[in-house]
């Protein structure tokens, strides 16, 4: 809905047709059998991506398991693009029973299974983790989202503009920021750095503020120049997320708002 934003490239191709925002939602269960379910469900709804939240799963440290739950979520997906993400507890996940070494194994296997197209990866990571997982993506043709989140303020200005520069050194596809705002003033701000970060940079950003506040960043975002925004399709991974279809109709009022 800007004519700087960059649309995300996944195995060459722009997500949903390069009309931005794309819409993402997330799958939070927890067995492979509830996760297959919900993925059946929420790809009925038609988001542009599905976000696999792989540390809501409960046999996340068996690898076979893992595997056949990714295969299984990207037959029930229906075509739609699959992200695997191991959210940190650092930043707002759920406690796993892997160690780091075990989370990089694990996306080595993943990534090799052809089964997601994107992966998510928390750019304070340890720097050689970071960089591990740059190779493997690179390796297998996918799309490395690397994410900071805060789930207790919004950082100052320079911070948040140089969270998003931070990813694109290192050498991230998509550049991700999510922020907790206190006040308007807070969202105002995260607005004018996505706004900044998409005209400065050479790939594209996605950014929200969770939470109440930062709903309107949900439904907004993609005017100030990001890519994507999250939307609940069964079940949110984070707070202030929206239900798609409200999402859609905004984003089409929008879209007619601004494309005279």
């Amino acid at each position: 809905m800007t004519l700087q934003a960059l649309p995300i490239l996944l195995r060459g191709q722009p997500l949903a047709g390069g009309r931005l925002p794309a819409v993402c939602a997330p799958l939070v269960a927890r067995t492979r059998d509830a996760l297959v379910q919900e993925a059946a469900a929420v790809a009925a709804l038609r988001p542009d991506l599905l976000e696999w939240r792989a540390d809501f799963f409960s046999a996340l440290a068996d690898t076979a398991e893992v595997l056949a739950a990714a295969h299984a979520v990207r037959q029930a997906a229906g075509g739609i693009p699959v992200l695997f993400t191991r959210r940190s507890q650092r930043e707002g996940g759920q406690p796993i029973a892997l160690d780091e070494p075990g989370v990089l194994a694990l996306y080595e296997a993943v990534a090799a299974s052809g089964t997601v197209d994107a992966m998510d990866f928390e750019m304070g990571n340890e720097a050689a983790h970071v960089a591990q997982v740059r190779a493997l993506t690179r390796r297998h043709g996918l799309a490395l989202v690397l994410s900071f989140h805060d789930f207790q303020r919004t950082p100052a200005d320079a911070e948040l503009d140089a969270r998003f520069a931070q990813a694109q050194r290192l050498e991230a596809d998509v550049a991700k920021v999510a922020v907790m705002p206190q006040s308007m003033d807070d969202v105002h701000r995260l607005l004018g750095a996505t706004l900044r970060a998409s005209t400065a940079l050479p790939i594209p950003v996605v950014s929200m503020a969770m939470g109440g506040l930062g709903a309107v960043t949900r439904l907004a975002g993609g005017a100030f120049g990001s890519a994507l925004t999250f939307a609940v399709g069964s079940a949110p991974s984070a707070p202030g997320q929206i239900p798609i279809a409200d999402v859609r109709g905004t984003l089409a009022v929008l879209q007619r708002a601004t494309s005279g």
